[in-house]
């Protein structure tokens, strides 16, 4: 599926997001940006240990990084120039500022993107994991987020969400279509 916000295709795709050939992937990280589970633990595993030097030598300079803050770091081995390392958050049942911190998180990433010089993005679906974030409630929040950051204008010549099941793939095309149907689209 695939729409244009602005000048900027935003495309969904069930995949792997660690063999997208973009200049930049978007690792919903933990705080500490050494590596975990679900789309952390398969960015490190895929991109090698420059990701994790790297990360390392952030946490000494910055300390932890927040939920829904954003830092950029070599892709190492991907195929890929850039990795995006964004921190959502934990779902706490939606009334602890969970929708502004993931919010943040994509737009945060997609600005890194940008200064870094990219113009292919690909992102996860952040905080649908571990974290617990219902992922239709998530993919609202994410697609509303990007779209508005495009729709503003933006030098990203496309956003690829990568979706890891058919499920949430499912989840992101529902809505989309409702932010197509609210924005008059």
């Amino acid at each position: 599926m695939e729409r244009r916000f602005g000048s900027t295709r935003l495309v969904l795709v069930q995949g792997d997001i660690t063999r997208q050939a973009v200049d930049a992937v978007v690792n919903a990280a933990n705080g500490s940006l050494l590596g975990g589970g679900g789309v952390d633990g398969a960015i490190h595993r895929a991109g090698g240990p420059a990701i994790l030097q790297e990360c390392r030598e952030l946490v000494k300079r910055i300390g932890r990084l927040p939920p829904g803050q954003a830092v950029v770091t070599t892709a190492g081995r991907l195929p890929a120039r850039h990795v995006i390392h964004t921190v959502g958050p934990v779902w706490r049942g939606g009334d602890r500022g969970e929708p502004a911190l993931l919010a943040s998180a994509y737009r945060e990433s997609l600005a890194r993107a940008e200064e870094a010089g990219c113009r292919t993005v690909a992102v996860p679906s952040i905080s649908t994991g571990a974290y617990g974030y219902p992922v239709d409630l998530a993919a609202e929040v994410a697609l509303g987020a990007v779209a508005g950051r495009l729709a503003a204008g933006s030098p990203l010549e496309e956003v690829r969400f990568v979706l890891f099941s058919t499920g949430d793939l499912a989840a992101y095309e529902t809505a989309l279509d409702l932010l197509e149907v609210a924005g008059g689209r």
